[in-house]
């Protein structure tokens, strides 16, 4: 199977005394996951979200690392585990 982009928006979210990754969402394009992004950093109780992509081939689960996009409002500095 050939090789699928997916792109993604991400909230994050007030826990305790930091921050964790809400529902992702996947989007159609870069672009719908950078304006979903910016969307759901404006939602009551979320700190901050991330528009990225991801890579690779769905049927042996080998993905590439995720490429942020954009970020909007407070996201943790460490993205790596994306």
């Amino acid at each position: 199977m050939a090789d699928v982009t997916y792109y993604v928006a991400l909230p994050f979210v007030f826990f305790d005394d930091g921050l964790t990754a809400g529902e992702a969402t996947e989007c159609l394009s870069a672009n719908a996951a950078v304006m979903r992004a910016e969307a759901l950093s404006r939602k009551p109780g979320h700190a901050g979200a991330i528009a990225f992509s991801r890579t690779g081939d769905p049927s042996s689960g080998d993905f590439s690392d995720a490429k942020l996009i954009r970020k909007f409002g407070e996201v943790p500095d460490d993205l790596s585990t994306l």
